[in-house]
C-alpha cells in the first residue's frame, strides 16, 4: 500500500489527528510517557524562539503509520553553527520509542521527505529504545546518509517486581537501608506516597522545585527545574500527565517540610524513576535509597511490574537501582549526516575523530 506523507506545524493544531496518533502510540509496544501528547505538547510550548517544530505524518490509506515531531535549530559544533534536527522533547525526554510502523522502503522515503522539507546537516535521535531481537527501522537510513552512527547512550538498570521483594534485600544494600531507616526514624522523618491530580500538581511541583533549587542540581544548574523554560515545561507536562493519573511521588518529610523526593511516571505497570533531589543539610540520612525501597513496596501493593531508572550515565552511574536491578535496557543515539556540504563536513570530522581515537588506543596497547 502506497504511503502518503503530510507535514504539520503543531501538535496542537486543529487538524492534528489526535485519535490516530493515540492509536499509533498504543500499537507501538515500547512507547513511553515521553511519547504521550501530554508530554510532547508541553515540550512544544517550551521551544525556544529560534527553534521550529515540523511534524512528519505518514499515512497508509486512513491509518497513521508514522509520526515524527522534529525540532529544527542551529547548534554550535566545533565553533561553527549547523542546522540540526532532534526529536521533540530533547533533551528532557529520557526514553522514546520511534512511532513508526513502516517497512524499509517506506522509511527511506520518509528520510527523503525530511531532507526536502527540512535541509539540515545532522538529524539526531537520542534515547531511542528498540524492540529486543528486532532490527530497528532506523537502519534503513544508514545507507542513505553520507555518514551514519548508532551509539549506545546508556544502559538503564531495571527491577522486575516479584514476590521476593516482600523479603528484606540481602547483602550490603540491606545494611545501608537499615542504617538509613534508623537515621530517618531518629529525626522523626515521615515517608509519604502521593498520587497527584491536575489540581494538586502545581503546588507539589513548586515544593519539589524548591528542594531541587537548594540541592547540588540547583547549584550546578542541571535540574529539571533549572531554567524558566524547563520549569514551564515540567509544570505543563506533569499537570497534564497527572490529569491522566500517570504521576507518582514519594517524599521524605521532616516537621511537615519536604526534604527529599523521587518523582516518577507510571505507565502500563512500569514506573519510570524520573527525578530526585534532597536538601544538602540532610544528605547523611541516605533518603534516596529508602525512597527507592518505597517505590518497590508501592509496586507490590498496586501490582506494578517494573521500576526503571529513567536514564543514567553510560559510565560510572551512581543510580541506587543498580543495587536492586534484575536487568538492563539500552538507549541508543542515532546520527544521520546529510549529503549537503555541511553534512559532509561534519561526517568527515566524525570519521577522522574515530580514526584518531582508534590510533591512540592501538598506540597505548
Amino acid at each position: 500500500m502506497a504511503i502518503r506523507f503530510q507535514w504539520c506545524r503543531s501538535l496542537g493544531a486543529a487538524d492534528f489527528p489526535v485519535s490516530a496518533y493515540e492509536q499509533l502510540r498504543t500499537q507501538v509496544a515500547d512507547s513511553t510517557p515521553f511519547n504521550t501528547l501530554a508530554w510532547l505538547q508541553a515540550a512544544e510550548i517550551a521551544l525556544l524562539p529560534e527553534q521550529q517544530l515540523h511534524v512528519l505524518l505518514g499515512w497508509q490509506d486512513q491509518t497513521l503509520c508514522l509520526c515524527l515531531p522534529l525540532i529544527s535549530g542551529l547548534e554550535r559544533i566545533g565553533g561553527l553553527r549547523f542546522r540540526v534536527l532532534h526529536h521533540l522533547g530533547f533533551p528532557m525526554a529520557d526514553r522514546i520509542a520511534l512511532l513508526a510502523r513502516l517497512d524499509v522502503e517506506d522509511m527511506g522515503q520518509a528520510l527523503m521527505q525530511i531532507r526536502r522539507h527540512l535541509p539540515h546537516a545532522l538529524l539526531q535521535l537520542n534515547e531511542v529504545i528498540e524492540p529486543v531481537g528486532e532490527q530497528s527501522v532506523l537502519s534503513a537510513w544508514m545507507a542513505l546518509s553520507s555518514t551514519g552512527e548508532r551509539r549506545l547512550s546508556c544502559r538503564v538498570p531495571v527491577h522486575l517486581i516479584s514476590d521476593s521483594d516482600h523479603q528484606e534485600v540481602s547483602g550490603d544494600p540491606r545494611y545501608k537501608l537499615r542504617r538509613a531507616r534508623k537515621r530517618i526514624a531518629a529525626c522523626g522523618g515521615e515517608i509519604r506516597r502521593i498520587t497527584p491530580d491536575a489540581i494538586s500538581m502545581g503546588q507539589l511541583l513548586r515544593t519539589l522545585a524548591e528542594v531541587e533549587d537548594a540541592s547540588w542540581k540547583g547549584d550546578e544548574g542541571v535540574g529539571i527545574f533549572a531554567t524558566p523554560i524547563r520549569r514551564q515545561w515540567m509544570n505543563l507536562a506533569f499537570t497534564a500527565l497527572a490529569a491522566q493519573g500517570l504521576v507518582r511521588v514519594v517524599t521524605l518529610e521532616l516537621n511537615g517540610e519536604c526534604i527529599s523526593y523521587r518523582l516518577g511516571l507510571l505507565d502500563q505497570g512500569r514506573l519510570y524513576d524520573y527525578n530526585l533531589a534532597f536538601l544538602p543539610q540532610h544528605a547523611d540520612l541516605g533518603s534516596g535509597r529508602v525512597l527507592l525501597e518505597e517505590w518497590i513496596r508501592w509496586g507490590l501493593d498496586e501490582n506494578w511490574r517494573w521500576i526503571d531508572a529513567s536514564r543514567v550515565s553510560l559510565n560510572n552511574s551512581s543510580h541506587q537501582l543498580h543495587e536492586r536491578m534484575t536487568g538492563q535496557l539500552e538507549h541508543w543515539r542515532w546520527s544521520f549526516y546529510s549529503w549537503r556540504p555541511d553534512g559532509l563536513i561534519l561526517g568527515l570530522a566524525l570519521r577522522l575523530w574515530k580514526s584518531l581515537k582508534q590510533a591512540r588506543l592501538r598506540t597505548s596497547l
